[in-house]
């Protein structure tokens, strides 16, 4: 443990479990309308993993409309992936009325440090105060100032290497910071959970990583506390992506198909059975 985690409590293996299959029961119950500004390449496996998780998704990016359309939603979740100064104005106008209205917003800051406009489009939108912010470690690595490895969109550094730095950035910022990897970490600054789901097979299909931020905003729709939201969309997505790829025996494409099936059906005893909390 560093020096930074002294303060930081971890909630018991057992709450993680039960709030978990809580977190799954509330989005099932509330099927959340999810307003989604995010890139070309995620659309389609965004709006379906809500789809079969049990949200509604909705995939609204012009200008002219972002406001009006987020204000009646559930959550927002703003996705920089593929950028142009229209979206980044868009987004800032939607996160900004998310927060004004106190609505959920997620931010995931894709390939945060690669570029100057990717790095101008998270300063204007960490201003507008995420509720939580997603990304691989060198992303949030990067967001957080932090001397990152990423290459493009991918991460070059691990979750472990990023615990500190996301435990700061929550502090900095008063968002929830989920760090994806093979060690999934969350944290609220004062509170951390690790969750040791998942496979390998979740990083070679486009845009996994980005619908997990969709069903984030979905949960934190249906769950008060942004943090259990956080670790509970994140366990049950980690414990599907699992079972999906264990009988995706054709590689990435059955994965893809097996994984929404089982996003489908999945219930609270297999989430709380499955689970691996590490920390």
């Amino acid at each position: 443990m560093t020096t930074a985690d002294t303060t930081i409590a971890a909630p018991t293996e057992a709450a993680v479990r039960a709030g978990a299959v809580a977190g799954l029961a509330a989005l099932r119950a509330k099927a959340p309308l999810v307003h989604n500004i995010t890139n070309y390449v995620a659309m389609d496996i965004s709006a379906n993993v809500l789809l079969a998780i049990g949200a509604s998704p909705a995939m609204v990016h012009a200008i002219e409309e972002v406001e009006e359309f987020v204000s009646f939603s559930s959550a927002l979740v703003v996705n920089i992936g593929t950028l142009s100064p229209s979206w980044i104005d868009a987004m800032v106008k939607a996160a900004r009325r998310a927060r004004e209205r106190s609505i959920p917003w997620v931010l995931d800051p894709v390939g945060a440090g690669a570029t100057a406009l990717r790095n101008e489009a998270v300063a204007r939108l960490i201003a507008e105060k995420p509720t939580l912010i997603r990304g691989n470690a060198s992303e949030i690595l990067a967001v957080a100032g932090a001397a990152a490895a990423g290459k493009g969109v991918d991460s070059g550094n691990s979750s472990d290497e990023a615990r500190a730095p996301a435990i700061a950035l929550a502090r900095a910022t008063g968002a929830v910071v989920i760090v994806s990897g093979a060690v999934d970490v969350i944290t609220d600054g004062q509170r951390v959970a690790a969750l040791a789901n998942g496979d390998a097979l979740m990083t070679r299909v486009t845009a996994v990583g980005c619908a997990l931020s969709a069903v984030v905003a979905g949960f934190a729709a249906a769950v008060k506390d942004p943090f259990e939201a956080g670790v509970a969309a994140t366990a049950v997505y980690g414990v599907a992506g699992e079972l999906a790829a264990a009988t995706a025996a054709g590689g990435p494409a059955t994965f893809r198909s097996n994984f929404l099936d089982l996003l489908a059906r999945l219930d609270g005893d297999t989430v709380a059975r499955t689970l691996r909390v590490v920390a």
